[in-house]
């Protein structure tokens, strides 16, 4: 009994030290719950009904497939929504991904894949959306389109139908935009030519012609600020509140019944970005950038490596090799490689000469041994015979008459060539590794760091999102509590 008595206070200690770890461990459950619901609080509410998510915050799709079907599911799962991939991906895998997505997912998750505009064959933007449809896909992520087409339309109207005095858009467009001519495009109806072509060919019925007059295109169009991968360099505080505006104008110039919802892509990599992009008002936000380098990315690991210590200043623009005659940019990796010193001076050579017989002798040396490890001859059978494979003979015939199109068209080898060193991690190449990213993923490593963050080997793209969301609202708190103690 003397025994107990005699420790008695530190018995007590003991218990009060106990309760007291509990209520601090209580307290920071209920502190985190509450910013979770500020979190699921930010953005559109229309926007996370009509797509069912838990926050309003998706994740971009990447080129060859580098938003893979693992990382859609993921996202799905998690109460967002990712777009698959499909760029450069032939159309029977993105098949056999739409199909694996959709045996991973029961419970009505949400998921979209993209569409990526084709220069070279329309056709295949038709074929893709009738795929699609086929497969029940009913959210798709419109992107490097400068204006809307009848694949697009297509799309739009087959999913509509009359619900008493209201019209149900059961296919919904995402449309990824980087100028405010083009938002517009999306921003109005379908054109009424494009509609009737469709009504001839038996695409859409009489009654989705006739409720195609009062919709737009797209109810969701995500402005694209400065990115990786292709990009028109826009700055976010001057082209969202551009096309917000331009929205005002077109919702009242048409009478829409619905809102016409306006995010924001470009640079999201850290809480303050996901702020700042609410703070303009955004209806959601899209990254892309910060779920590349993470476990379900569908790149190698040697790519991943090189991320994961990248800075904001480690980027630069190249051209874009789908658009190469055009001298679109795109953004990529600059640090640890030569691709887009490289990349650009190519584009340079085509703009300087009319044809590869043009080009001085120690140029061509310096192309046929350094960048291209062949001779022009052995790559022109190489790119003939692709083409020819893929039902394109005509670009080759035509390339045969035109030395300026053969001399672009090898000279394009070289990006797809550099993207698929990139996607195999062939270190011994990695100078001519193309890697589409952004500062974001720069500024996110810089937030991470000292973190298990800091190994991508421990990234996922959930756990990034609910990250972003719950510290950009912790983050806003702050600051509305501070506004508010100076007011007082």
């Amino acid at each position: 009994m003397k025994n107990i008595r005699a420790g008695a206070p530190a018995y007590f200690f003991i218990i009060v030290c106990v309760l007291l770890n509990r209520l601090c461990f209580m307290n920071k459950v209920v502190v985190m719950q509450k910013n979770h619901e500020w979190a699921k609080r930010l953005g559109c509410n229309v926007f996370k009904k009509e797509y069912g998510l838990k926050y309003a915050y998706l994740s971009g799709a990447m080129y060859r497939g580098i938003a893979s079907k693992e990382l859609v599911v993921a996202m799905a799962k998690s109460g967002v929504m990712g777009f698959l991939g499909v760029g450069g991906v032939p159309l029977s895998k993105v098949g056999i991904d739409i199909d694996f997505i959709q045996q991973q997912l029961s419970n009505d998750e949400s998921f979209g894949v993209n569409l990526l505009n084709d220069l070279d064959d329309p056709a295949a933007e038709m074929l893709s959306i009738e795929m699609y449809i086929a497969r029940g896909v009913t959210n798709i992520e419109a992107a490097a389109f400068m204006q809307v087409t009848p694949a697009l339309v297509y799309f739009r109207l087959c999913g509509l139908r009359r619900e008493g005095n209201r019209t149900v858009c059961g296919h919904r467009i995402i449309a990824k935009v980087s100028r405010p001519e083009v938002a517009a495009e999306y921003m109005l109806p379908a054109p009424k030519e494009m509609v009737e072509a469709l009504l001839r060919d038996n695409k859409v019925t009489p009654e989705q012609a006739e409720l195609a007059k009062y919709i737009p295109i797209s109810d969701d169009i995500c402005v694209e600020a400065d990115s990786g991968g292709h990009t028109d360099q826009g700055v976010a505080s001057v082209l969202l509140p551009a096309v917000q505006s331009l929205r005002d104008e077109l919702m009242e110039t048409h009478g829409y019944a619905s809102r016409i919802r306006v995010g924001l892509a470009g640079g999201i990599g850290t809480p303050t970005a996901v702020a700042a992009a609410f703070m303009m008002d955004a209806d959601f936000v899209v990254t892309g950038s910060v779920n590349q380098c993470t476990v379900e990315a569908a790149t190698s690991d040697a790519v991943k490596d090189m991320l994961q210590g990248i800075n904001v200043q480690d980027t630069d623009y190249a051209p874009a090799g789908d658009m190469f005659e055009l001298g679109a940019k795109v953004q990529v990796l600059k640090k640890g490689v030569l691709f887009p010193a490289r990349a650009n001076k190519l584009l340079t050579l085509y703009r300087q000469y009319s044809s590869l017989e043009d080009l001085p002798n120690a140029v061509r040396k310096q192309l046929e041994e350094k960048f291209f490890k062949r001779s022009f001859d052995t790559l022109w059978v190489e790119v003939r015979d692709y083409y020819c494979s893929t039902g394109r003979k005509a670009v080759v015939d035509k390339a045969e008459r035109l030395p300026k199109q053969k001399m672009a068209m090898i000279f394009k080898w070289y990006f797809s060539h550099s993207a698929k060193l990139a996607l195999g991690g062939d270190v011994e190449s990695a100078v001519d590794f193309q890697v589409h990213t952004g500062p974001a993923l720069g500024a996110f490593n810089q937030w991470v760091k000292g973190t298990e963050l800091e190994d991508w080997r421990n990234r996922h793209v959930a756990g990034i999102a609910e990250l972003l969301m719950v510290e950009a609202a912790l983050l806003m708190q702050r600051k509305f509590h501070k506004l508010d103690s100076l007011a007082t």
